[in-house]
């Protein structure tokens, strides 16, 4: 079995070996490359990474969440008092509009993650920080991760494009913070909605759910991905597809009809 999680470039070279290989898609970069996937649709295994994220013109076999490891995040104290955006910097991943939902709330927020659009970030977020009410550290390694997300009030993910997964969200949740996005791509399936964070439609229900969160159980924020995102269940599932996928590769070049 050869797993690919290397996008479609591999897949070239699929052809050449009669190993079944399985393609993990991390998401669409682009609408041009979904041709590269159709044109190895019917000699490959795909995965993919949330319900969301199926392409109309693809065949799956699974779809699986990633996991991450749970031990790396523990949950905080009790509702911090700040606000946190943690990604990169660019308008899909709404640092704008995280500015505005803490300045509306009366909440301080902290910035970090890498400058993907330096054009925004010049036009739309430097102008905006202070030092004080919204301040940007950059971007933060794992040294400094869990401490930041877990002291948060609540994560602010309002994302305007269809988010693929969100690795923050869950990392967030996992540290009993509740997070706050827009339903986008995976975002229902990861958020439950007033249980570890709230689905908004506007920036007015952002506030809402802003306030709202300060009152929410971190222990139950946390328990409701424990599981559901752990590495292990993850690690399952994979194994559990290889062996499917080996039996239908068998049959498949035994002429069988699956």
């Amino acid at each position: 079995m050869i797993h690919n999680s290397f996008d479609f470039l591999p897949l070239t070279y699929s052809n050449l070996v009669e190993t079944p290989v399985v393609t993990t898609i991390h998401g669409f970069s682009s609408e041009q490359i979904v041709p590269v996937f159709e044109k190895y649709n019917a000699g490959g295994y795909y995965v993919a990474i949330s319900e969301s994220d199926r392409h109309e013109r693809l065949d799956y076999v699974a779809t699986i969440h990633h996991g991450i490891d749970m031990h790396e995040f523990e949950p905080g104290e009790g509702p911090g008092d700040y606000l946190l955006f943690f990604g990169r910097i660019h308008p899909e991943k709404g640092t704008l509009e995280a500015i505005d939902v803490a300045e509306k709330a009366g909440l301080p927020l902290i910035i970090a993650g890498i400058i993907q659009d330096h054009e925004y970030f010049e036009r739309s977020v430097e102008p905006r920080l202070d030092g004080e009410r919204v301040n940007y550290l950059g971007p933060v390694g794992p040294d400094r991760r869990g401490e930041l997300l877990a002291g948060a009030r609540a994560l602010l993910h309002l994302v305007t494009f269809d988010e693929p997964f969100g690795f923050s969200v869950v990392e967030a949740m996992a540290c009993g913070t509740p997070v706050i996005t827009h339903p986008r791509g995976s975002m229902p399936e990861i958020v439950r909605d007033g249980v570890n964070g709230f689905l908004v439609g506007s920036l007015d229900e952002a506030v809402v759910g802003v306030r709202a969160a300060a009152s929410m159980d971190r222990t139950l924020v946390r328990a409701s991905v424990e599981r559901r995102f752990d590495a292990d269940r993850m690690v399952d599932e994979y194994l559990e597809l290889y062996v499917r996928v080996a039996a239908l590769d068998e049959a498949r070049r035994a002429g069988s009809v699956v």
